[in-house]
């Protein structure tokens, strides 16, 4: 099953039923792949979503994914700072590396940067991307 870390800006754009990328949140629902996480990306995700969305959401939110069993807690020990551009997006990072995880899924371009570095090898991809990945492995 694949295992990704999933940048908060993802969440943004698939919690709405509006949104053509909903499925995903279905998706992962359903356990379709498993996802890792630290308390300090549950704490920005909290955040984000309260000011999105309100404090009843993202509490919801954060209710789900302490009950479900495709949610992998993650306590990373080291700090790569790979992402100079944008501090804030390393804990992703660290939470991916130390999560051997196969994916970041972001929108965000300071996430780029990790093509050029050899190690620790870190991928990331696009919600689009990320979409079709989740199609394929359910097709198969």
């Amino acid at each position: 099953m694949m295992r990704v870390v999933i940048d908060c800006n993802i969440w943004i754009i698939c919690l709405t039923s509006k949104s053509p990328y909903h499925q995903i949140y279905k998706d992962f629902i359903e356990g379709k792949f498993d996802i890792c996480v630290t308390n300090e990306i549950l704490f920005e995700y909290e955040e984000i979503i309260q000011l999105k969305y309100g404090t009843a959401t993202a509490t919801s939110f954060l209710s789900l994914l302490r009950e479900l069993p495709n949610v992998i807690f993650i306590e990373p020990w080291y700090q790569w700072n790979l992402i100079k551009a944008d501090n804030d997006d390393n804990k992703y990072v660290d939470c991916a590396i130390a999560g051997q995880t196969d994916n970041i899924v972001t929108q965000d371009n300071h996430f780029s940067i990790l093509k050029t570095i050899t190690f620790p090898k870190v991928s990331y991809c696009l919600i689009d991307e990320f979409m079709e990945m989740i199609n394929k492995e359910n097709i198969e």
